[in-house]
């Protein structure tokens, strides 16, 4: 049998199913990065092994355990850093997002199509929309904002 059912979504619910598909990757991802480089945790683990099979007639000298601790320490600051880097990359991509209610952009859509509006609503968030002639558009889509 045959079938000729086509599904046609219009460029919103694209816009929205797109939204939706970034939101729950992002859920599902969270905590979970490929991993490059070693963590805080893989360290620590590092270290606990390496003081649990070290030699007790050579312990390891001070000196060591303290460069290892202060890198640990060191570590642990660029993780927390990062972590507030992003923080406040969202928050001022919100608010540029939420400044640019009332004017004119133009976005570039999902089909590399340049088209031009006003900002009727922003939808804030970890990465805001905002609702040009009747669309949601990530705030990244946005490559020129006019004055009205």
């Amino acid at each position: 049998m045959e079938s000729n059912f086509k599904a046609v979504l219009s460029s919103q619910e694209q816009s929205d199913t797109a939204q939706m598909v970034r939101d729950f990757n992002k859920t599902i991802n969270q905590g979970k990065s490929p991993q490059q480089n070693l963590g805080k945790d893989d360290f620590l683990k590092i270290l606990i092994t390496q003081l649990s099979y070290q030699d007790p007639t050579a312990p390891m000298e001070d000196k060591e355990f303290i460069a290892q601790m202060a890198q640990f320490s060191t570590l642990d600051q660029i993780t927390s850093m990062a972590n507030d880097f992003s923080r406040l990359t969202a928050m001022l991509s919100g608010n540029e997002a939420t400044n640019s209610l009332g004017k004119s952009v133009e976005v570039v859509s999902g089909e590399d199509q340049v088209l031009q509006g006003t900002v009727k609503a922003v939808a804030r968030g970890d990465s805001p929309r905002i609702l040009v002639n009747g669309t949601y558009y990530q705030w990244d889509q946005v490559t020129k904002v006019f004055e009205e």
